[in-house]
């Protein structure tokens, strides 16, 4: 007999430090994690921009340090794996990921792979991969953001792409949630417009979707605690996050993209995206994510926005399921959209014969699509795909 579940869990990394010049506190940080010898995992944009210099030359002249600045976006298996090699030959104390949600999950696989061995596929969900449970805690992580967006710092996931399936997958366990996430707005303001852009949408779809996805206590019990989701269904606390953190993108992320010396506008985002990541990693997302991974495997098109792209029609598909919780979404953002100019995917290359097979692939990501307010079949996600052109 079907038995809804009465208990909500609360999840997140160990500790948040937030705040300009939070990233100077790094050294003890990494020296009360027990660093000798620490392993940065970056990609090169991040180093070229001087933030590695920045990281680093606040470190202790006895503190050993190698970096890896190989990422790419939407590393693949094999990226994940060359990393873990170059961690071996390092052996690390601290793992340190500076950058974007691709940095900061190949550090997260560096770090377990350090620890555990075998390979990334080795953890990634069957049939994919061989859906390896993470054994135990990982080599000491910490997670320093340099885009308010991806939310990677405060999820227990990391992202692996696979090109020659055209799919994207992931690892998700709660030994990959950081042991500090360091959040330094600062660390924002060398990035350009477009990805300033692209990764505030990503923050706003993460609060919209956290918040009018369904209620731990629409889903079933569990057999046993350890059998509850990750994604366990929003809550009180993970719709205060996302009711604040949709209030701050809202507010702040045109400021930010107009002028990103505009430090009270960066620190605005940071938090927005920071609430919004400890929001969604509990609540869940839905069904704009699930669409999102083959259209972004297909065109590699940036996360955010591919994301921001099939948002509005898929709110338009949930909004009957939850009038009153997209009708306060409208609301927190405080701007009507009657009348402005629409992008759809067609702008980004997709076409309408790529429609049936992306559907197909949608269907496959249930992790995602079980959080969705409203059931949807293969033929409901071909529809917001071809409203979406």
């Amino acid at each position: 007999m079907f038995e809804t579940d009465s208990v909500w869990e609360y999840s997140m990394a160990d500790r948040l430090k937030f705040g300009p010049g939070a990233v100077q506190e790094l050294p003890a940080e990494i020296e009360r994690l027990g660093g000798g010898t620490v392993l940065i995992v970056t990609d090169e944009g991040v180093r070229d921009a001087g933030i590695v210099d920045t990281v680093v030359e606040t470190f202790p002249a006895d503190l050993r340090y190698e970096i890896f600045d190989d990422v790419e976006p939407d590393p693949s298996a094999a990226l994940f794996d060359r990393a873990a090699r170059y961690a071996d030959e390092v052996d690390p104390d601290v793992v340190v990921g500076i950058g974007g949600g691709s940095s900061i999950d190949v550090g997260k696989a560096a770090s377990l792979l350090s620890t555990h061995g075998g390979e990334v596929l080795d953890y990634v969900a069957q049939p994919t991969g061989e859906g390896q449970p993470i054994p135990g805690p990982t080599t000491p992580y910490v997670a320093v953001p340099t885009t308010a967006g991806t939310g990677s710092e405060s999820t227990s996931v990391a992202v692996v792409s696979l090109p020659e399936q055209d799919l994207k997958v992931g690892i998700s366990d709660r030994h990959l949630f950081p042991d500090l996430s360091v959040v330094d707005p600062a660390l924002t303001v060398s990035l350009p417009p477009a990805p300033t852009a692209y990764s505030g949408l990503d923050a706003l779809s993460h609060a919209i979707e956290g918040y009018t996805t369904r209620r731990f206590d629409a889903k079933e019990r569990p057999d046993s605690p350890a059998d509850r989701p990750d994604y366990g269904g929003r809550n009180l606390l993970s719709d205060t996050l996302c009711r604040q953190a949709i209030e701050l993108v809202g507010d702040n992320l045109r400021r930010a993209v107009n002028n990103g010396e505009d430090l009270d506008a960066r620190r605005n985002m940071s938090l927005g995206a920071t609430m919004a990541a400890l929001g969604f990693s509990n609540a869940g997302l839905g069904a704009a994510h699930a669409l999102a991974y083959p259209v972004a495997s297909e065109h590699h098109t940036a996360h955010g926005l591919t994301v921001a792209l099939l948002l509005p029609e898929v709110m338009r598909y949930n909004a009957t399921s939850a009038p009153e919780r997209y009708a306060e979404v409208a609301r927190l953002l405080g701007k009507q959209a009657d009348g402005l100019d629409r992008r759809g995917l067609a702008a980004v290359g997709v076409t309408e014969d790529e429609l049936p097979r992306f559907a197909a692939d949608t269907m496959q990501l249930q992790r995602l699509l079980v959080g969705n307010p409203r059931r949807m079949d293969a033929d409901d996600v071909e529809g917001i795909f071809r409203r979406s052109l």
